[in-house]
């Protein structure tokens, strides 16, 4: 039985190397809250809550996540004696909503008891394989130029998939110049929930370039009009932002709303969760991958253990961390010819750089602090 005795929250922000723009919003750094539980023992497990700076990609923000990880799931984890980390998940449930905030408590627990065990993550969560496809994910450019120039280095890095966001304006014209330029590419898009029904000329011609998917094109709670969509489309429809719980994935399933599962430890509360959803599309034959919040290399290290699970059979966004950061929190995930090595470490495999952790911390909370 395990009992946290301790638990410490960091507010860190990082530079991006390069700008990124998303149909909603641009970013030039992040600030994520990193997680530390303490058991009695002493051992320490490690988790990220890799939450949106704005309300943008979900209601939650830096600020909502610190509050209620600090008021109210704090003290859950430190009055609840667990066995398994879907034992504290089931717990921290008691909180509506919060997924972000609930996710960097969950991957803590699941660090701290695979650790213990000798085990590494990626085979705790049921993982099989030694290495996993990565695909990057690129924003919005001021020109198609532009955005060819960051096309062409990931290419030859050898990714597996390159993701292009898009917006309205932004959408038939680069993805045709991204195709013409690499025309053997696997190349999806991502719209973040930027379209209407009756943007659906759009989605047509988008259907015309042999996409791998067309992901969340319209917004999170729309799946009927998700589902009208794919109907009348070659390309498969993937769900992001529409699928928050095990629920919205059922629910998705029964209206046909989508072919493909973008998985994102985040946005489901966490690696049980994300487990489960993992689960749930296999036994209804739908491919999935892992999708990223640009998470720094604890973060990072548990998404490459999830990819693992074997119905992740389509590239996911574990791009090396050099892709985002000069320099990460933790030993960098290396991506090698589109390839990321799975750690056979216990427990997570990545362990933060305290020092460097420490010059970039904005925030400190301490549950031993009066």
């Amino acid at each position: 039985m395990t009992r946290v005795q301790d638990i410490e929250l960091f507010r860190v922000r990082l530079d991006l190397v390069h700008e990124f723009t998303t149909s909603s919003h641009a970013k030039r750094s992040l600030e994520h809250i990193l997680v530390a539980l303490t058991a009695t023992d002493g051992s320490v497990g490690w988790g990220e809550i890799a939450s949106p700076s704005g309300p943008f990609y979900s209601a939650e923000t830096v600020e909502s996540c610190w509050a209620v990880a600090r008021d109210h799931l704090a003290p859950i984890v430190l009055r609840t004696d667990w066995d398994h980390p879907a034992t504290l998940a089931a717990a921290l449930a008691k909180v509506r909503g919060n997924h972000f905030a609930r996710a960097g408590f969950d991957v803590a627990a699941w660090s701290l008891w695979s650790s213990a065990r000798g085990v590494p993550l990626a085979r705790a969560l049921g993982g099989t394989r030694a290495t996993v496809e990565a695909g990057v994910s690129l924003g919005i450019e001021p020109t198609i130029d532009d955005l060819l120039a960051q096309v062409g280095p990931r290419v030859a890095e050898g990714y597996r998939r390159i993701k292009l966001k898009i917006a309205p304006g932004w959408d038939v014209e680069p993805v045709r110049a991204v195709r013409s330029a690499f025309p053997e590419v696997p190349l999806h898009v991502d719209a973040n929930g930027a379209y209407t029904v009756a943007d659906e000329p759009v989605m047509r011609k988008l259907d015309a370039f042999g996409l791998l998917m067309i992901e969340q094109p319209y917004a999170p709670r729309a799946l009927t009009d998700h589902a009208d969509l794919q109907a009348r489309l070659g390309t498969p429809i993937c769900l992001d932002e529409s699928v928050e719980e095990a629920d919205d994935l059922l629910t998705a399933l029964r209206l046909g709303a989508g072919r493909v599962l973008n998985i994102k430890v985040s946005r489901m509360a966490g690696l049980t969760a994300a487990v489960r959803a993992h689960d749930l599309a296999a036994e209804h034959g739908m491919p999935v991958w892992c999708g990223g919040m640009h998470e720094f290399g604890i973060g990072r290290a548990a998404n490459v253990a999830l990819s693992a699970l074997p119905g992740f059979t389509l590239p996911s966004d574990v791009s090396g961390s050099d892709k985002y950061y000069a320099r990460d929190i933790t030993a960098p995930i290396v991506s090698a010819g589109g390839l990321v090595e799975v750690s056979t470490d216990p427990g997570l495999g990545r362990t933060p750089d305290l020092d460097l952790v420490q010059a970039h911390t904005t925030g400190r909370w301490h549950s031993r602090t009066p």
